[in-house]
């Protein structure tokens, strides 16, 4: 559970700031600023419930502890106007809340929007007390649904699912909190905001794609990091650990998933010219996992020998998800990547089974088999192909968030940013990399997609950044995003920095894709200047 909540705790936005042209910045000051008696016309489809404002003092905020995430203190948080707006869709009994934080002074005519994280639609504090911090106005929504490992709202209590807040959550109230605050910070400043941005990692990297494909005149900017794009395939592609630790009888320990990382990471790492403890391109590790048959490793004081079978395991898990038959269905775990979709644990009489990772677990349980109880042991290779095809015909239109056709958003003169770890652990980036194939090819190709969606691959960044990475982690995506919006200067590397286990600090720049880093072949490998960016040959 502790991994589980420094995973979901690295998928908080950070927000970061570049200043508005000065004339720009000087009338977003001047501007009057209310925090009373506001009224918000219902966007279509919806009715207002309630409509809240309330004037904050400076001072540190308290983020509540949400299970599994503890609760955190942000201080230095400025004086602001906290609106909420409660909406409903009528005859369906949601209700769906937006935040939105409005700094009394400093605003810098910006708008931040923030996504959510797992089954969490939005921000529950944190990410919107470091937005107003920066200058933005902020604001999320719940999407009438429950927390980040709450699912008790799929379900109605016929036993189907909700398609109304599965709407909610995959869609339409993202939309909706974009229209509203907007309306809200036109009300509170006087004036509409110069520029809209969308912020968000994971579950909310997968919110900002759908903006750009359903709603493309919402965001000037979409900072989409570690997307849960394709989510019908990858969250049941996710559960593929569990099903060949099941099918084959064989659960490796902990350790022992380590020792077969540690062995990749060793035999890979020199392919990019420096060995600094990356894979610098995964594509071209063909790392054998049966190259450690008969090691042994220590694992709680007790040696353990790798056997054949753990071998099989692992390269199967790597390998991805296929059908009996053998057809390729979905990318596997990346090599270099933590084996966090194959936990494992001691059962009451000291053998080891699976465990699996909540939210793609509740996925299949939950929204596949409407059983919230159900037993994902007992999935076999030829059930697991059909779960696969059942959740692309049931929600790939709702949720799938993989529409290539991206002309109207280009049209819109809107700027689409991400970045993907390869070292990601519950998120292929290879699905990203195929989204960005996929709308080259509808869209004319590379050169042309570059001029208003771009992105960077992450060698050893795990997911939304977390803190198992051991490379480099951009340090201000959306400063470079507000640039390539505001100024015209589109990113060709994003600046990204680690501090290492000796308390060193490494830096590189994360190519543009398709391209990758390289290593001089001079220079101190831990600082970018000693890496070029180069055409990636595979």
């Amino acid at each position: 559970m502790k991994r589980l909540l420094i995973i979901l705790a690295a998928g908080v936005p950070l927000a970061a700031a570049i200043a508005l042209p000065t004339s720009a910045a000087a009338a977003a000051v001047a501007a009057p600023f209310t925090c009373s008696s506001l009224s918000v016309n219902a966007p279509a489809g919806t009715t207002v419930e309630s409509v809240t404002a309330q004037r904050r003092e400076a001072g540190t905020v308290t983020v509540p502890p949400v299970t599994p995430l503890p609760g955190a203190e942000i201080p230095g948080v400025p004086a602001r106007c906290e609106v909420t707006v409660t909406l409903t869709h009528p005859g369906v009994g949601d209700h769906a809340k937006v935040r939105v934080w409005l700094p009394e002074t400093g605003w810098t005519g910006r708008l931040q929007a923030l996504g959510g994280s797992a089954f969490a639609a939005g921000d529950y504090g944190a990410g919107l007390a470091g937005a107003v911090k920066t200058g933005y106005a902020a604001a999320t929504t719940d999407a009438g649904v429950s927390t980040y490992l709450d699912t008790t709202w799929a379900l109605n209590s016929a036993g189907e699912v909700n398609t109304a807040l599965l709407k909610n959550f995959a869609d339409r109230s993202q939309h909706e909190m974009t229209v509203v605050a907007k309306q809200v910070i036109a009300k509170v400043y006087g004036k509409p905001a110069s520029y809209s941005y969308w912020n968000g990692c994971s579950t909310g990297g997968r919110q900002g794609y759908m903006e750009a494909q359903r709603h493309p005149g919402d965001y000037d900017g979409i900072l989409a990091t570690a997307p849960a794009i394709n989510w019908d395939e990858f969250e049941v592609a996710t559960v593929w650990p569990q099903v060949v630790m099941n099918e084959e009888d064989t659960f490796p320990s902990p350790c022992e998933f380590n020792l077969f990382n540690q062995a990749a990471v060793k035999a890979c790492d020199p392919l990019d010219g420096a060995r600094d403890g990356l894979i610098g391109d995964p594509a071209r590790c063909d790392f054998d996992p049966r190259r450690l048959i008969g090691r042994t490793v220590e694992c709680e004081g007790e040696q353990e020998t790798i056997t054949a079978a753990d071998a099989a395991v692992v390269r199967k898990i790597w390998d991805g998800p296929r059908t009996p038959s053998g057809r390729k269905l979905w990318a596997g775990v990346p090599i270099g990547a933590g084996f966090d979709l194959a936990g494992t644990k001691l059962d009451t009489d000291g053998t080891r089974v699976g465990a699996p990772f909540p939210v793609p677990a509740a996925w299949v349980a939950t929204w596949l088999k409407r059983q919230p109880t159900y037993d994902l042991s007992t999935i076999t290779y030829a059930e697991f192909a059909k779960l696969f095809e059942q959740s692309q015909a049931e929600y790939d239109k709702i949720i799938g968030t993989d529409d290539p056709d991206l002309s109207e958003f280009r049209r819109s003169g809107g700027k689409l940013l991400t970045w993907h770890g390869q070292a990601d652990q519950l998120i292929p980036a290879q699905g990203t990399v195929d989204y960005r194939r996929r709308v080259e090819r509808a869209m004319g190709g590379a050169h042309q997609v570059d001029d208003f969606y771009r992105l960077f691959l992450a060698p050893g960044v795990a997911h939304c950044a977390g803190d198992t990475s051991t490379g480099p982690k951009p340090t201000d995506a959306l400063g470079a995003l507000t640039a390539w919006v505001e100024q015209g200067k589109a990113p060709q590397t994003l600046s990204a920095a680690i501090t290492d286990s000796s308390g060193e600090t490494v830096t590189r720049k994360l190519c543009l894709y398709p391209s990758v880093s390289r290593y001089s072949g001079h220079g101190d490998p831990a600082d970018a200047g000693s890496y070029y960016c180069a055409p990636v040959r595979h």
